[in-house]
């Protein structure tokens, strides 16, 4: 082999390797942004999923308030009702011996 033909296949592989490298370069840049973008939308999603749990655990604290004095309100009415049918047995029940009593 001549000289000039050592300095062609010399500058065609210089060529390939700088296309290779090139092409290289831009797969593992376009790799680095698709994994950047993945991870903020991963942040942004994370995001937006917090917000919606801090609003639901907000509506149910709230929910669960109104629940206890809903509670509270139907204990103090079931009392109430305990304590008058409590009389109204007892009242029913002095009528009745009276009844018995006035009938012998």
């Amino acid at each position: 082999m001549g000289g000039d033909q050592v300095s062609i296949w010399t500058v065609i592989v210089t060529i390939i390797t700088v296309l290779g490298s090139a092409s290289a370069w831009r797969f593992y840049e376009r790799r680095a942004m698709r994994k950047e973008r993945d991870e903020e939308f991963i942040r942004h999603d994370c995001r937006d999923r917090i917000a919606k749990l801090e609003v639901l655990l907000q509506e149910s604290s709230k929910e669960k308030d109104e629940m206890r004095k809903t509670i509270l309100a139907l204990t103090e009415k079931v009392s109430s009702l305990t304590v008058k049918v409590e009389f109204l047995q007892k009242e029913n029940s002095e009528l009745l011996n009276e009844i018995r009593k006035s009938t012998m």
